[in-house]
């Protein structure tokens, strides 16, 4: 199989964050506005994933829109999951942010000591893909319980939430800029920007008595969706120029 992966030009930056911020409107919507629950919502989302992770896998190279899809339903999911042991469950913020951050931190332990490499440049394998699949969608449930940790739990807000998470992203770009490992500064980086698009999401459809700026749900998620469609529309037709040139010179 070819690399099933993107690079991680600004382009998949843009398209992860508003991914991420989806993922976070997108589940309140269906399990508080249209009245689905959490439950509900968790268990149709996990079944859409499950059919577009088996498309996914069964994939001989890297499809744009196949991808996004995937990375879409694992954030709805990843927020599910979190949202289901806080508030379904009743579980503290910090102990789901610590089980999360030790449960990743396992995943990329196994994946390295299997595979001797954690690089997004080499997902060629059905067992590569699938640790990768496992950490992805723990970097979501991570970044959500993180994300509420900061800006709930420990009253910083929405908009304080945004522009620490955005400065600490700033800080690993700068770290890689100098140098420093770059797998590393990738899955860092790949983390903070889940409770990033969450603080954005929140930001931007919490009504302006929650701290937010009122635009609701419904209109954050349809124009985030919006943009996400277009970018990876042209993502599409690059990688297929690109596809084409290669057979060319090949």
């Amino acid at each position: 199989m070819r690399n099933k992966v993107p690079e991680a030009t600004l382009v998949f930056w843009a398209i992860k964050i508003m991914a991420t911020t989806v993922g976070e409107t997108g589940a309140d919507y269906l399990a508080v506005h249209v009245g689905l629950g959490t439950a509900v919502t968790g268990a149709a989302m996990s079944v859409l994933l499950l059919v577009a992770l088996t498309a996914q896998l069964r994939a001989r190279a890297y499809v744009p829109w196949l991808y996004w899809l995937t990375v879409v339903l694992v954030s709805v999911v990843g927020t599910q999951v979190t949202d289901a042991l806080t508030d379904g469950l009743g579980v503290s913020l910090y102990v789901s942010t610590a089980v999360f951050a030790v449960a990743l931190a396992c995943t990329f332990a196994l994946w390295y000591r299997t595979e001797r490499t954690l690089s997004i440049h080499t997902i060629f394998t059905t067992r590569r893909e699938l640790f990768y699949w496992a950490a992805i969608l723990l970097t979501f449930a991570l970044g959500t319980a993180a994300g509420d940790l900061a800006t709930e739990a420990l009253g910083l807000g929405f908009t304080f939430g945004v522009l620490a998470f955005a400065a600490l992203i700033a800080l690993v770009t700068a770290a890689y800029s100098a140098g420093a490992n770059a797998v590393l500064t990738f899955w860092i980086a790949y983390i903070l920007t889940r409770p990033l698009g969450a603080s954005l999401g929140d930001l931007l459809s919490q009504a302006r008595d929650y701290g937010g700026m009122g635009l609701g749900t419904i209109r954050t998620s349809a124009l985030f969706l919006a943009v996400i469609v277009v970018l990876v529309a042209w993502s599409s037709v690059t990688e297929q120029r690109t596809v084409r040139i290669t057979r060319i010179r090949e």
